[in-house]
Formats: C-alpha cells, sequence, structure tokens
C-alpha cells in the first residue's frame, strides 16, 4: 500500500501509472522521485496550523505556530483554545480575524458539531462540505487535511497557487491555467491525484521553475 498509518510515499506502480497517461511527468518524476511524506495525526492541530499559516509565508506561520505552542505549553486543544483570551494570541502574532476561527473550529468540535475521527471512514466530498460549514475553513484548508493528515490518494486542489504555476510551467502555458483547464488536466491522473501534486510541489522546492522561460529540468541533479 502506498499510504501507510503515517505516511504517505510515492510508489513505482503509481509513477508508472502517472507516466503512462500523462508522458510529460515523466522528467520531473525521474528527478523527485521518491517523495514520502509524515501525516499529521493530531487533526486539531493539522487544521489549526492551516488557519495560521493562510495567506502567510512558511518562515512567519512557523514562528507564530512556535510561539502558539509555547503559549500552549506544548498542549494544543479545542479546551484550551476555546478558553484564552484574544488579547494574548493577539500578542503572538495571531490576527484578530483567525482568532476568530481558531475559537470557531475549537467550539465546533467542543459541541460536536465535527467529528474529526469519523472522518477516516468519510468520502473526501463528504469531509471537505463538513469542514467549510466553520467559518475560516475553505476547500484548500479542507483539502491540504485531506492530503497531510487523512493521507487520501486522490485530491487535487483547484485553488492551490503552487499548483498552479508547477502546471503552467510543466506544460509550458503562457499564461496560469483557467479552472477549467485545470479540471480537465488533473482529471487525467485519477486515481492518484494526489501524488501528481506531492511532484508538482516539489518541482518547486526543488526550485525548478524559473520567472522567465522554462528550464531545463532534464539537466538538473
Amino acid at each position: 500500500m502506498s499510504k501507510m498509518s503515517n505516511i504517505l510515499k510515492t510508489e513505482d506502480y503509481i509513477n508508472n501509472y502517472i507516466i503512462d497517461i500523462d508522458p510529460m511527468f515523466k522528467k520531473l518524476i525521474d528527478i523527485c522521485n521518491p517523495i514520502e511524506i509524515g501525516l499529521s495525526g493530531d487533526y486539531f492541530a493539522s487544521l489549526a496550523s492551516s488557519i495560521i499559516g493562510q495567506q502567510l509565508s512558511n518562515k512567519v506561520a512557523d514562528v507564530i505556530w512556535a510561539r502558539l505552542g509555547a503559549l500552549m505549553n506544548g498542549d494544543l486543544s479545542p479546551q484550551k483554545i476555546s478558553a484564552i483570551g484574544i488579547e494574548e494570541l493577539r500578542k503572538i502574532g495571531v490576527s484578530y480575524s483567525k482568532i476568530g476561527y481558531l475559537k470557531n473550529l475549537s467550539e465546533a468540535l467542543i459541541n460536536k458539531k465535527i467529528r474529526l475521527n469519523d472522518f477516516e471512514s468519510m468520502e473526501n466530498e463528504e469531509i471537505i462540505n463538513k469542514l467549510v460549514e466553520v467559518k475560516g475553513i475553505g476547500n484548500w484548508t479542507a483539502e491540504m487535511f485531506l492530503i497531510f493528515s487523512l493521507g487520501r490518494e486522490d485530491v487535487f486542489s483547484l485553488g492551490d497557487g503552487g499548483l498552479q504555476r508547477s502546471i503552467k510551467w510543466l506544460y509550458q502555458f503562457e499564461e496560469l491555467p483557467q479552472k477549467r483547464q485545470l479540471m480537465k488536466i488533473s482529471e487525467k491522473w485519477k486515481p492518484y491525484r494526489t501524488y501528481a501534486s506531492l511532484y508538482l510541489w516539489e518541482a518547486i522546492d526543488k526550485n525548478l521553475i524559473v520567472n522567465k522561460g522554462v528550464r531545463d529540468y532534464g539537466k538538473v541533479g
């Protein structure tokens, strides 16, 4: 199995499947394989971290997240987030809007409007629909939860800017692809859209994408 209890990783049979239906991926997979992602078993912390990181660089988000962990003495829970004062969270750099989102999520869990452990037996769309009922959680946050917490293998986030840029680069498009074009392209990768996404994100992490033109990534070591 590609998805184990706490790991999501690429496998040869998945790579071969993606390459067979979309040969554009061959060089990218040759460069980036293997990819292994540790899944987050703390579902509340995963969602809270995504909320903190909205519209922030990874560096800034990591700093604020570390401060929140210290403030909570390493024990992040819906009950503690619900009880803590707004100004205490504001002092560590959490915006007022995100404080509201964190408390919305916490209250939804405390009141059992959402039962995170139930998600393991639910379909992707059901989970997304349930999560976006919480103000502050949109489709992107829900989709990242599906990938990086639940390890779902067939998720593609149409609204992810990184995926849009990577697809523009990989297919040598003049402009960022529109939603309809993204849907048409990503449909080909079913039932392994998550793995295609991991490779596209890895292209960014490995600096294969350049601002002008297309780098000959076949020569990148």
